[in-house]
């Protein structure tokens, strides 16, 4: 197994923990996705990927049509994505991606739990150039008709970095910008997609002591209590 079978693996237990944290983000990108190409997931390939996710994350399906509904609506304000970057203590490196409607406010919230947890605020670029920005497709294991082999060898066309299973199904790792080509394919082919995102993974990881390591955990939790903050990335070794 690679570096993001470790990289997810790792995080597992953490993502999408709290249920009400994880409708909110998911809320977020249905108003982002109908705002950028419409209501209809027939025509909107982003919108399709949200509403795959939240049936993975079990969402209500009254819940996703009436954000869709919402979102529709032009008086709805739209969501912003914006990433931050900084330092942990002990020079760990730390990306934060958030969705906002109120940029001031997101920037304060920030910059405050940084520095309340000993970190540093950076400017961009920074660090991001210390992650791997990929996207990873979930699919299910009984719509492949072939060989697992035999599909990574049509993957590489796109650049695919990692495709492994898990209990959950089928997962492809590949760079970010192959994410519409990856999706066309999949869809073309018959491949139920169950779940899409994207990542940054580290490209070096630094170890730390437990004390250190909690020192970090401070910083990485308080930025997720954060409502505006998606995910959060860090080149601690775990």
């Amino acid at each position: 197994m690679g570096r993001a079978f470790e990289f997810r693996k790792a995080r597992k237990m953490k993502r999408w923990a709290a249920m009400a944290k994880t409708f909110t983000r998911i809320g977020k990108d249905i108003v982002m996705a109908v705002k950028e190409g419409g209501p209809n997931p027939e025509t909107n390939s982003r919108l399709r990927v949200v509403i795959q996710n939240a049936k993975a994350a079990n969402m209500p399906k009254d819940n996703v049509e009436r954000a869709i509904k919402k979102a529709s609506d032009k008086t709805t304000e739209n969501y912003k994505e914006v990433l931050f970057e900084g330092y942990a203590p002990h020079g760990i490196a730390v990306l934060v991606e958030t969705a906002t409607n109120n940029n001031n406010r997101t920037v304060a919230n920030v910059r405050a739990a940084f520095n309340k947890c000993n970190g540093n605020l950076g400017t961009s670029g920074s660090v991001s150039f210390m992650f791997d920005h990929t996207v990873n497709f979930r699919i299910n294991e009984a719509s492949l008709q072939q060989d697992l082999e035999e599909f990574e060898l049509e993957m590489i066309e796109f650049d695919v970095e990692e495709i492994f299973k898990d209990e959950d199904g089928i997962l492809i790792y590949a760079p970010f910008e192959q994410f519409g080509a990856i999706q066309k394919y999949l869809e073309e082919n018959s491949l139920e997609i169950l779940s899409s995102e994207f990542e940054r993974i580290p490209t070096t990881t630094t170890k730390l002591s437990q004390e250190q390591q909690e020192e970090v955990e401070k910083l990485l939790e308080k930025l997720e209590e954060d409502d505006d903050v998606n995910q959060v990335y860090h080149s601690m070794d775990l």
